[in-house]
């Protein structure tokens, strides 16, 4: 039987999503109803479709009989877990073309590193291009000349973008292709130890790029468990990747057979066959509680309790994170992934991968098996391993016990009984704090406040020698509406170096940090922001603050009339909202939603401003 704490999150998500969820499914079974997209297309339109294409494939898009797929890609050779993603349309067209059918290139969209603009203003920009993906995607779905639909993206904002998109066409059958991590460089502890050194001047600033050049080094996804190698486990969890394929290395013959084996299998999900299935038709509440399980179970990135909400709306599902803490207390943690452990993504996949991950959450009733998969019905399906025989996938029966215990333990004997995440909430807001990685001494820390305005107001004040002491940092301002809810890596290293020398340090901000949240207690994304109203904006320096992980609260140990009667400052950020392209979006911070309603500029489906 399911999990009763599980089961009943999935109810209540139900209930209360009822009235936008019922008006969505009734939109996308009207665009059901319009059959080949390409037959609503004039003669003039469709020629304008297909005057690049050859002679044979003209005559496959004009015979309305053989699908036509969008590729959506997010193609750019900076990215080095996208780079591999420049011979997909070739090998996905080629795939099709064996099978009669055709596909095109439908658009490229937006793709940002946030790890070139860690800690640079361009990372204002990281959070607002989801929406933009989102919204690139539907331009390119725009042209009603497709039966189904490919997205070929791996990381940070680019996967939730694409699949807020797909949801809107819903009605599409939808594949998500990812390209799989780059072989590992040095160790994880290695990287952070050398980033440690750097931050007190130990070692110089060649000594610290050669460091992350080796970590940092070929094609393919980076190899610690951040924001885009948890995109690829939601992907399985939610049943739009293959199965136990998210991890296969780049640039591999594996890679390239799963690439053309998953294009051909959209083929069977087509409206032009009897196996009809969108991805409005795959995706649901269930499927949603179990990405967060899965999100749990691996300790991933922080990030996925905004893109997750957003994610949702899209279907017309709303998530909060009470669900995200109930679903918490009840998942114990099963993976050790750097930063919470010093292993990385291949590492986890030598040692079983999803596919063990699957079965040990299966087994404890933990996760909805019956959900649909765009290979067929139940997630149970996923517990394979694939390989090549003769140029073929052939998906062997996967590893249910862990090959390495140290990395993917058991549900017996899991490393933690409660998932790597937990709620916050205090008399300043609710907000997330990542729990996998810190240790017992540090789930509580009373001391005071030191406020920042900014992330670089606390480096030059770590520069200075003025915070060694215990101090509770308080880095507000730095919310969607404030300036794009930048995530906030860099405070990691001074933090943690304060934190090795023997002070009780904690953060507490409206900003983000990702999968690098590790040892340092910090409430991250706290709601409402600071610029919004929110109390954080009353928190002074020398205020003495109480934050205790295991209960879940932050307290402000200060006299509560004299706080509450504390007028909101006036912050100066205009220095943000200019260059870098940041002015551009400043009808964007306008009209964002908080980081619980999923940092986005989209209505939940009904409330469509008029």
């Amino acid at each position: 039987m399911m999990n009763k704490t599980i089961q009943q999150v999935t109810d209540n998500i139900i209930k209360r999503s009822q009235p936008y969820r019922t008006l969505y499914l009734e939109r996308i079974q009207e665009a059901k109803r319009h059959g080949v997209i390409r037959k609503k297309l004039s003669c003039s339109n469709l020629a304008h479709a297909m005057a690049a294409m050859s002679t044979d494939e003209k005559s496959s898009m004009s015979n309305m009989q053989s699908p036509n797929i969008a590729i959506v890609t997010a193609y750019n050779d900076m990215l080095s877990a996208h780079e591999p993603l420049q011979t997909y349309p070739d090998i996905i067209k080629k795939a099709l073309h064996e099978k009669g059918a055709t596909a095109q290139v439908a658009s490229g969209v937006p793709a940002m590193c946030d790890g070139v603009t860690q800690s640079q203003p361009g990372m204002e920009l990281s959070l607002f291009s989801r929406d933009v993906i989102a919204q690139a995607t539907a331009i390119a779905l725009s042209h009603n000349a497709y039966d189904g639909a490919l997205y070929l993206g791996v990381c940070d904002k680019i996967v939730p973008g694409m699949f807020i998109a797909a949801m809107t066409f819903g009605h599409l059958p939808a594949t998500f292709i990812p390209a799989g991590p780059m072989t590992s460089g040095i160790s994880n502890a290695e990287k952070a130890k050398i980033r440690q050194e750097y931050a007190i001047g130990k070692v110089t600033q060649k000594e610290l790029l050669k460091a992350e050049s080796a970590s940092y080094h070929d094609c393919g996804t980076c190899t610690f468990y951040g924001t885009a190698n948890s995109n690829q486990m939601l992907m399985e969890m939610l049943g739009l990747h293959l199965p136990n394929s998210s991890f296969i290395n780049a640039d591999t013959p594996l890679r390239e057979a799963l690439t053309r084996y998953g294009a051909q299998n959209i083929l069977n999900m087509t409206q032009l066959t009897d196996n009809y299935k969108p991805i409005a038709d795959i995706i649901d509440e269930r499927s949603f509680v179990n990405a967060i399980v899965g999100l749990m179970a691996t300790g991933g990135s922080t990030n996925h309790t905004i893109h997750l909400i957003a994610m949702a709306r899209s279907a017309g599902i709303i998530l909060n994170w009470d669900d995200f803490e109930a679903i918490s207390k009840v998942v114990p943690l099963l993976c050790k992934m750097y930063p919470n452990g010093s292993a990385d993504v291949n590492a986890f996949r030598e040692a079983g991968g999803m596919a063990t991950v699957i079965h040990q959450l299966l087994s404890a009733d933990l996760l909805h098996e019956d959900v649909t998969t765009i290979i067929g019905k139940g997630l149970r399906q996923y517990v394979v391993e694939p390989r090549l025989e003769d140029d073929t996938v052939i998906f062997d029966a996967g590893s249910t016990t862990s090959r390495n215990p140290d990395v993917i333990s058991s549900i017996a004997t899991a490393f933690n009984q409660e998932g790597g995440l937990k709620l916050i909430k205090s008399k300043i807001g609710r907000s997330i704090i990542k729990t996998s990685a810190l240790k017992e001494e540090n789930l509580l820390v009373e001391a005071k406040a030191v406020v920042f305005e900014s992330q670089d107001a606390l480096q030059a004040a770590f520069k200075a020698g003025e915070l060694n002491k215990d101090f509770v940092a308080i880095v507000k301002y730095q919310g969607p509406k404030a300036n794009g809810m930048p995530e906030l890596h860099g405070l990691m290293p001074p933090l943690g170096i304060l934190q090795d020398r023997g002070f009780k340090v904690a953060i507490i901000t409206d900003g983000r940090m990702s999968g690098a949240s590790g040892k340092v207690p910090a409430a991250l994304h706290m709601t409402p922001e600071a610029l919004a109203g929110g109390n954080l904006d009353k928190i002074r320096t020398g205020d003495k603050i109480r934050f205790d992980v295991k209960k879940g609260e932050i307290l402000i140990l200060v006299n509560e009339e004299e706080f509450d009667a504390r007028v909101y400052e006036s912050p100066h950020l205009e220095k943000n909202h200019h260059g870098f392209g940041r002015e551009l979006f400043a009808a964007t911070r306008d009209n964002v939603h908080q980081a619980e309603e999923g940092a986005g500029i989209f209505n939940l489906i009904g409330e469509e401003k008029g």
